[in-house]
């Protein structure tokens, strides 16, 4: 017969039924493999039910895999488990298995039994644990499995059906036979064991029965049911037999054959037995017929199996209804007592069994989870992806670039969504794009991260990023993911607990449970004939009226199909779009689609992605059924005003039908706390269904309004209706829409991972004194299945009409879920409150506050921003406002969550923007209506920074406190530009908020001064904009607050930052005016500079004298340039070479700097006070202003104390610096132990490193007189020496004596005042001679003497060494025109003469002589007169005297003979005739002297006379 179905009901998943982790058992056999004895392994799934309270126990066998065996367990009352068993077994498996509480042994640990069968017909008994006792995979041991072969004792050929309970394993075989086994209950030798279901004539004579003879064809469905305390066996066999055996006793108590009454040819294929009604002895039965004439011809038989006890035993069976399966392949069927549930592969039936409805009637189907991922994911045939990119290219006219983020985002969140996302169905999905993932890096992955993978493989599939491309790589892979989708949630079986009503499905992966529909889904599902039966669910309408609302459900949905499903997708998107683009927005768009269709840039988009052909096709098509849409709109309207007579009338149903639409208001006075469980996941589900229903219905009928109003004057609707429409019905619907927006978006939006940024709040995530299930709940934070409701489920109370199904600790019935949707949409919009509201606002802060403990940032912000913008559109938004500060709470709330978002999430631009919105929301909340006492109520334990502040009496006082708490928050966070903004808000209403609380009480109520706040708040502005790198304005902030301590607390802090950031010369260069604060200044820079170590950089003594030569104080410039290089002479001694050296030529630098500023003070007063021995710097009166040299100064004695430091000490402390400083470039460590004269030990290390400069420098600043000369003779009697030792190779002396005397920068440091004084070098590019030469000829002037001194320690190193010519010359050079002979000064022939004959040079002085006896003969003819001349000629003659001596002894000793001989003659030859010369010169000059005496005497004569 045929029945007329009627939609009731909706599947809704468990959420984290299909992520199962699961743990391996493995079953082990004593018995060998063997043929196939038991029918092969196909699907199959089942559900017991166990205990009290009731633990559900699901297993499952997969064709694809037949060894194993699946088994689920959870509890209503709880989270459903993330952990399953899979079982193992050593063959394949029938479908067949059976899990029974352990009554006999229930404290035993092993609550559980389970039967199952091998193909080879091994039946197993396993004794379980429950699933959460087992922490990792194992092989079960023997004592907790039982084997039977039943092999060994049938005697029939096969077995066919098998059913078990506690303690009897039932099987039925091909050839009909029955057996039973008290398999679990009797040892298998033990007798009776094994027993035969037979007749038993007594057993049956005691029942009232006859046999009616013996079956012999095969068992095809055995079923053990309890009876009145007694289990039965209900045996079908294939010819239509049926019998009901004792299983105690193995009789048979009642037999039927329906061969009779079936068609002809007809298989019963399977048999389901109900539970017995207690009360009326009736026991329902559904037996499968199959049919070999008709090929997947099915019906399904139902009897009712009637039965009476007491003196005589009655049973019978009666027909009820015949169902014919003509759609789909039948499944699973569940019998309760009075109902029927019939699961096939297109949906779920259920059928009535009550006595009303004997012989059929309306049965009520239930919409599968297929319809409902398929409508998501645009897969349905009515549901055209086409249409999201055309309509979105244009919505987003104005965006087009943002078309691709934006459709791409409609997919994810729909493909994230629960019910929709199934982690296998997913990674199957992305492996068939070539994308693997370990377990591991799959489960690991959070929403951002699975967003980010789909993402990326969506870009690489879509090049070239067209929108038609990246549209056609969308709905291929929605396409895939729905076939894997459906491949992985196949059909199993049905889940019935007729206990509670509940009703579920075993899918592959996945398990559900049905709900019944909500009001308006009845009526919005319901076709136009079951419209009169409105009245059954509470729609209270007139026949007019509801033939009316007839009319308008009929537009709505032309509206809606005209549009498609993609309107609702894009307008619920669009609030969540970057740049954020309102909801509103969208409408206007819409409804010029429905107006004049696609844009011209669509249908240019069309043709450059579909080609010119197709897009001319897609555009006529599209024009037709636009053409029609306004065509039958035209007349639908026109139709629907005739029937009401009035607009006006049209729009009362309209209004009565948005009420409908409205969330329900429940009281909520039981605080009954829900736990995360199976219910609480239903729940949540089933309100996502149920919200995305109401939200697009709404849409639709404010697309439909709109669409009136625009055609308003074609339907001649009157201008006081369109007001209506506009001022009340619009403002009301969109109401509507805004809370189901935000039910849809909290029941199906991920919550986001909690963000751990610092010790503390890692430290509250522990949650150390919390719940178990609350800290399970932070765990799961981040993860597609546990959406933002899950987290206001924590508050969520019961109802007070109905709290039975919120403690119950079964599955919940299909009525009781949607009545837990009705609580929990009541509360979110509603709240617990009595009191009658005319707005959502005082409930969204409570919502937000949740959701802010939990860190869920970013549902904060969106929930929130609803409720403005709404608040915004208001007419009455002012009242709105003012109603008990709600309004001002909810924008508190909001600027916190933006701040949050920005510390932890953003950065850049994004971060500024949040900041932004965060400053405005914080304002805004302070001037609203009210503001104080609200945000007052704020709990402490919201997770949000405290408001402690006394009542405030006045505005100005509250905003005064309000700012300084806002500062203080983004000052905490590091934004000080936000923070700033604050502080001067609160500085403009300090004077008000004063003056008022001393006016009003006479007592200043913030027990602080006037300057104290401002000193305050100044302070706080200073130290903002000094973090923002605002000198000036830190500066300015500084001078302007009145408080002093504050004052110079900051100017300390401002020196502090400016040293550290290296921009301390702002100080010095007289960018900041510093009026009064010079002194403070100085001060502040001394304590850094003595109190910071001398590798500081900048360094504060630079600083210092950067600061006081700008302000032309030279005096104290030099002091405190001198200080530091006191300070480096103390610590270079301690220091290694390498630190040493850099702190040595800081010191040089320093020393040069302080000689220059002294070199700029007038003569009388350039000097400087000694370097103090304290630690601290000893406080004098210095000239602090520009110093002037005026005539008074010059004229003044010198006013020098008596112990002081002046040009002179530093340049000479300068010189041993500088020697100090090569050598430890040279690696020679010497150490200045005073002021006074240094050792001659310096200049000897001077000299050995080659530093010659520096030793002549040394010598010539410390030493006078003789001890020049004696010092200097040592020092180039030691280079000589050089000369002797190394006669080759090339020698690097440096001059270092320094030109300039400025200060020198360190490597890396910027320097103030400085110039480069890098010491000028002397390159010798010979060998030592030559440094010998150069030196020499410098400073021969300071002792004429030297070359002896030269020569004579050559001399006496080496007597046969050669002497370099220049220094011969230097002994002859410009004698001869000077002086004849060999006289001269100290360096004279004569000298070189006594030299050679000291150190037995005979030939060399012997030729020096004879080249001086023969010039002095060879002279000019004017030379000779001055030759003749009175001690005109002069020779060494004692040292030709001793050289003839030694010539004779050399003789006498027979030593060199010749040589000697002939010298001597030469010399004997020399001198006879210089002897001679000299003799005739003696008597020319006696002649001459005489012939002179003559004239003058005849002078004196001739005179006389």
């Amino acid at each position: 017969m045929t029945n007329r179905s009627v939609l009731a009901g909706m599947e809704v998943p468990i959420i984290g039924s299909d992520s199962i982790q699961w743990l391996q058992l493995t079953v082990t056999s004593t018995t060998p493999s063997q043929p196939p004895f038991a029918p092969p392994t196909e699907d199959a799934a089942a559900c017991s039910i166990i205990g009290t309270p009731p633990s559900y126990l699901i297993w499952r066998i997969h064709k694809s895999q037949p060894r194993q065996l699946e088994i689920v367990e959870f509890c209503g009352d709880k989270e459903f488990p993330r952990v399953g068993l899979q079982i193992q077994f050593p063959d394949a498996l029938s479908p067949f298995a059976v899990i029974c509480g352990n009554e006999k042994h229930y404290g035993s640990g092993y609550p559980y039994m389970l039967y199952a069968l091998t193909v080879s017909g091994v039946a197993y008994l396993v004794k379980l644990k429950s699933s959460l006792s087992y922490a990792s995979s194992a092989v079960l041991p023997q004592s907790e499995i039982m084997e039977l072969n039943v092999k060994l004792y049938a005697q029939y050929e096969a077995i066919t059906a098998a059913a078990a309970t506690t303690g009897f394993f039932v099987v039925g075989g091909n050839d009909g036979f029955v057996s039973c086994f008290q398999f679990g209950t009797l040892d298998p030798s033990a007798p009776g064991f094994m027993r035969e279901m037979r007749d038993d004539a007594g057993f049956s004579r005691l029942w009232g029965l006859v046999s009616r003879g013996r079956t012999i064809a095969s068992v095809q469905s055995l079923v053990i049911a309890k009876v009145h305390g007694g289990e039965l066996v209900f045996v079908l066999h294939s010819n239509g037999a049926l019998f009901v055996w004792d299983l105690l006793s193995c009789g048979r108590i009642f037999n039927h054959n329906f061969s009779a009454s079936t068609l002809t040819g007809a298989i019963h294929a399977r048999l389901w037995v109900g539970e017995a009604n207690s009360e009326s002895s009736v026991i329902p039965l559904a037996f499968l017929c199959k049919s070999n004439l008709e090929i997947g011809m099915e019906m399904v038989n139902v009897y009712r199996l009637h039965f009476s006890t007491g003196d005589k035993t009655n049973v019978s069976l009666e027909p009820i209804i015949n169902i014919s399966l003509d759609e789909g392949g039948l499944i699973d069927i569940k019998l309760t007592s009075n109902k029927m549930w019939i699961l096939k592969e297109d949906g779920l039936e259920m059928q009535e069994l009550s006595v009303s409805n004997v012989g059929g009637g309306e049965s009520n189907c239930y919409a599968l989870q297929e319809s409902y991922v398929a409508d998501q994911l645009f897969q349905s045939p009515e549901h055209s992806s086409d249409d999201l990119l055309w309509l979105s290219h244009s919505v987003l006219s104005s965006l087009k670039d943002q078309v691709f983020s934006f459709v791409s985002s409609i997919f994810l969140r729909r493909l994230l969504l629960c019910g929709v996302h199934q982690n296998t169905v997913l990674r199957a999905t992305l492996q068939d794009y070539n994308k693997h993932f370990s377990d591991s890096e799959f489960y690991s992955l959070t929403v951002d991260g699975l967003k980010k993978e789909i993402l990326s493989l969506i870009e690489n599939e879509g090049f070239p990023g067209t929108p038609v491309s990246v549209l056609r790589c969308w709905k291929t892979f929605c396409k895939r993911y729905f076939h894997n989708w459906c491949k992985n949630g196949a059909l199993c079986g049905l889940l019935v607990d007729s206990s509670t009503g509940a009703v579920g499905l075993i899918r592959k992966n996945s398990i559900t449970l049905f709900r019944y529909l909500e009001d308006i889904e009845l009526l919005i599902y319901s076709s136009s004939e079951e419209y009169g039966d409105l009245v059954k669910h509470g729609f209270e309408f007139s026949n007019s009226e509801l033939e009316v609302l007839v009319g308008v459900l009929r537009c709505i949905s032309n509206v809606s199909q005209q549009l498609g499903r993609a309107s609702s997708a894009i307008f619920y998107e669009s609030p969540f779009n970057t740049p954020n683009m309102s909801s509103q927005e969208v409408v206007p768009h819409l409804l010029k689609i429905l107006d004049t269709g696609f844009n011209s840039s669509v249908t240019a988009l069309q043709r450059s992605e579909l080609g010119t052909d197709s897009s001319w096709e897609k555009e006529v098509a599209d024009h037709k059924r636009l053409r029609k849409f306004s065509a039958n709109m035209f007349l639908s309207l026109h139709s629907l005003c005739s029937k009401a007579v009035t607009w006006g009338k049209v729009l009362d149903v309209i209004e009565r039908y948005l009420k409908f639409l409205v969330p329900r208001k429940i009281v909520h006075k039981m605080k009954n706390n829900i736990v995360f469980n199976v219910k609480s996941s239903v729940t949540v589900q089933s309100t996502s269904q149920v919200a995305k229903v109401m939200f697009e219905s709404a849409l639709d009928v404010l697309l439909l309004l709109n669409y009136m109003v625009n055609i308003s004057g074609q339907i001649h609707m009157l201008p006081d209706d369109v007001s209506r429409i506009q001022l009340e019905l619009v403002p009301m619907i969109h109401e509507v829409i805004t809370e189901w927006h935000i039910i849809y978006f909290l029941a199906t939006t991920p919550s986001e991972a909690p963000a751990f940024e610092d010790f503390s709040s890692q430290l509250s995530s522990l949650q150390i004194d919390s719940k178990v299930d609350k800290r399970s709940w932070n765990e799961k934070l981040g993860k597609s299945d546990f959406p933002l409701a899950f987290i206001l489920l924590l508050n969520f109370h019961g109802s007070a009409e109905d709290t039975s199904h919120m403690s119950h600790t079964s599955l919940p019935e299909p009525s009781n879920i949607i009545s837990l949707v009705r609580d929990f949409t009541s509360w979110i919009i509603w709240g617990r409150t009595e009191e009658e509201s005319s707005a959502f606002f005082s409930h969204s802060t409570e919502l937000a506050l949740v959701l802010l403990r939990h860190g869920q940032f970013d549902a904060v912000q969106y929930l929130l921003s609803f409720v403005d913008e709404h608040s915004r559109k208001e007419k009455t938004s002012e009242s709105i406002q003012s109603v008990d500060g709600h309004f001002s709470i909810c924008l508190h709330l909001l600027g916190c969550c933006l701040l949050a978002q920005a510390q932890h999430k953003l950065h850049g631009l994004l971060k500024e923007h949040k900041v932004c919105e965060a400053v405005r929301c914080f304002f805004r909340a302070a001037s609203t209506q009210g503001a104080p006492k609200a945000l007052q109520s704020l709990p402490v334990e919201a997770g949000l920074p405290y408001l402690e502040f006394i009542d405030c009496q006045s505005v100005a006082a509250w905003k005064l406190h309000y700012y300084q708490w806002a500062m203080q928050i983004f000052e905490q966070y590091n934004l000080s530009e936000a923070a700033s903004q604050f502080a001067f808000a609160a500085l403009e209403q300090v004077d008000e908020a004063l003056n008022f609380a001393e006016d009003s009480s006479g007592v200043d109520q913030l027990q602080e001064s006037a300057n104290v706040v401002r000193g305050r708040l100044w302070a706080n502005v200073f130290k903002f904009t000094l973090d923002l790198n605002n000198y000036y304005d830190a500066y300015c902030a500084m001078i302007s607050n009145p408080d002093e301590e504050s004052k110079y607390i900051c100017l300390r802090r401002f020196i502090i930052v400016l040293y550290e950031r290296g921009t301390v010369q702002i100080l010095c260069n007289g960018q900041l005016p510093l009026i009064g604060l010079t002194e403070k200044v100085e001060q502040e820079l001394v304590w850094k500079a003595l109190s910071s170590d001398t590798y500081a950089k900048p360094n504060p003594f630079k600083l210092l004298y950067a600061c006081e030569m700008h302000r032309h104080n030279w005096r104290r410039a030099s002091y405190y340039i001198y200080l530091y290089s006191a300070r480096l002479r103390t610590e270079a001694a301690v220091k290694d070479y390498q630190h040493r050296s850099s702190m040595l030529q800081e010191r040089l630098n320093g020393l040069s700097a302080a000689i220059n500023a002294l070199h700029l003070v007038h003569p009388a007063y350039a000097w400087i006070d000694p370097i103090p021995d304290q630690s601290s710097l000893h406080r004098e009166n210095y000239p602090s202003k520009k110093a002037r040299i005026t005539i008074e100064e010059q004229t003044t004695g010198d006013k020098r104390p008596q112990s002081y430091v002046d040009i002179e000490i530093l340049e000479n402390e300068f010189v041993l610096a500088s020697a100090e400083y090569l050598l430890s470039l040279a690696d020679v460590k010497w150490t200045n132990t005073g002021n006074g004269e240094p050792s001659l030990d310096l200049v000897d290390l001077l000299v050995q490193s080659n530093l010659y400069d520096t030793a002549f420098a040394v010598l010539l600043k410390f030493w006078r007189g003789s001890e020049l000369k004696r010092h200097l003779e040592r020092v180039f009697a030691q280079m000589s020496l050089k000369c002797c030792s190394i006669t080759d190779g090339t020698l690097l002396v440096g001059n270092n004596k320094m030109r300039g005397l400025l200060l020198q920068s360190s490597k890396d440091e910027p320097a103030y005042g400085s110039v480069d004084t890098a010491p000028s070098t002397y390159q010798s590019t010979g060998n030592h001679w030559e440094t010998l030469e150069f030196y020499l000829e410098k400073y021969r002037g300071f002792h004429p003497g030297l070359p002896v001194a030269i020569a004579e320690t050559l001399l006496s190193s080496d007597a046969q060494i050669e002497l370099p010519l220049w220094l011969v010359r230097l002994f002859k050079g410009g004698r001869r025109e000077s002086t004849l002979g060999m006289a001269g000064n100290e360096s004279s022939p004569a000298s070189l003469l006594r030299l050679y004959v000291d150190y037995g040079r005979y030939a060399e002085a012997t030729n020096l002589l004879l080249e001086y006896i023969e010039s002095l003969a060879s002279l000019r003819p004017a030379d000779i007169t001055r030759r003749k001349k009175t001690a005109g000629v002069w020779f060494p003659y004692t040292t030709i005297e001793r050289l003839w001596y030694r010539l004779k002894e050399m003789i006498s000793s027979g030593h060199m003979v010749d040589q000697c001989e002939k010298l001597k003659k030469l010399i004997e030859g020399s001198l006879r005739n210089h002897l001679n010369m000299l003799k005739v010169d003696s008597d020319d000059m006696l002649s001459l002297q005489q012939h002179g005496n003559k004239l003058h005497q005849t002078e004196e004569v001739l005179h006389e006379s």
